[in-house]
């Protein structure tokens, strides 16, 4: 029995910053990942699996288990760079999840014992991280993840490499990915190191509106009784979505960031007391992205306002003498900032 389509991307309700942020992921992947934190039944897992089914093909190495670009030479695991000429096929762009549970070797991957007892060799399989590479990596309640797991996804975020040395065997394989983590806030916070690493934090709400909750009731309704026919109906919208994101991405290349858009950014960051550099790249690159999508060629400060919470609320210091949110603080710094 085959699986349902999901639930189309574009007939989402509401959640529009959560949306953006996905679609700012999936044309720019340096923006770093995207954290999803809010209520359940919000529609966090439905966004990040709509994204996928949305998203082009990509071009891979055939029969590559890492699924290697073969157009970027520099970036192709041992066994490809020796292959000699390599033949590409059009592949889904991966979207993998991590359970909770997932032990230290399926994550990173170990001998394959089947092939070493029946061929006495030594093989490596390849874990999720492998299976993840140039697509994205979905943990679901991230929060709730064992300390291990948490130092393994930080050191291959940081390298853009996953290495295995272990039971004889010595792998080293590319491993990028857009990390994307959703959860509750109730259920505990998430280890600064990686909070650190998400791009772009979120937080969800249900919705307040009466006639919003009822569409949402409403499409989820008819998505459930009959998913193909309302899948056939939302086909136009989600090619409009999907075109959108393949012209964004020629698109990013040549959109430029003016000096005083950079300034912008930094005084922002300043304003707030953000630590280190890491905002301003990622509020410049958002917004790049941001601007790419909207078909202009110029990052301006329109960009920099719709993606500064997304881009800053995960980065703020805890102020004793201010207790309202950091969304909050990010939009009143913002309001004023551009009112000057």
């Amino acid at each position: 029995m085959s699986r349902p389509a999901p639930f189309p991307f574009s007939a989402i309700v509401g959640q529009d910053e959560m949306k953006l942020a996905l679609l700012i992921a999936a044309v720019d992947p340096t923006v770093g990942g995207v954290l999803v934190f809010g209520d359940r039944g919000t529609g966090k897992s439905t966004a990040v699996r709509a994204l996928a089914a949305l998203l082009p093909p990509m071009r891979a190495v055939a029969g590559c288990p890492y699924g290697c670009e073969p157009d970027k030479p520099a970036a192709l695991c041992e066994a490809c760079r020796g292959a000699g000429r390599l033949k590409s096929v059009q592949v889904p762009v991966p979207v993998v999840d991590l359970p909770l549970g997932a032990t230290e070797d399926r994550v990173v991957g170990a001998l394959d014992l089947e092939r070493a007892l029946a061929q006495g060799v030594k093989a490596f399989e390849p874990g999720l991280l492998a299976r993840a590479h140039r697509g994205f990596l979905y943990i679901d309640e991230v929060n709730l993840l064992e300390d291990h797991l948490v130092d393994l996804l930080l050191d291959v975020a940081a390298s853009g490499e996953n290495v295995v040395e272990r039971e004889g065997l010595s792998v080293r394989h590319p491993a990028r990915f857009v990390l994307v983590g959703s959860g509750n806030p109730e259920e505990g916070e998430l280890r600064p190191q990686l909070l650190d690493r998400f791009g772009l934090s979120l937080e969800v709400r249900t919705p307040t509106e009466l006639a919003l909750r009822v569409e949402v009731v409403r499409r989820r309704d008819a998505y459930e009784r009959d998913p193909e026919a309302f899948t056939a109906r939302w086909k136009s919208e989600e090619a409009k979505v999907r075109r959108r994101i393949i012209a964004a991405r020629e698109r990013l290349a040549v959109v430029t960031v003016p000096d005083r858009t950079l300034e912008r950014a930094a005084e922002l960051c300043m304003r707030l007391g953000t630590d280190g550099l890491r905002g301003e790249l990622t509020l410049m690159r958002a917004a790049r992205a941001v601007a790419a999508l909207d078909g202009d060629s110029t990052v301006a400060d329109v960009h920099l306002q719709r993606v500064a919470a997304s881009a800053l609320r995960h980065r703020l210091r805890r102020d004793p003498l201010d207790d309202t949110g950091s969304t909050t603080r990010v939009e009143r710094v913002v309001t004023e900032m551009f009112a000057e």
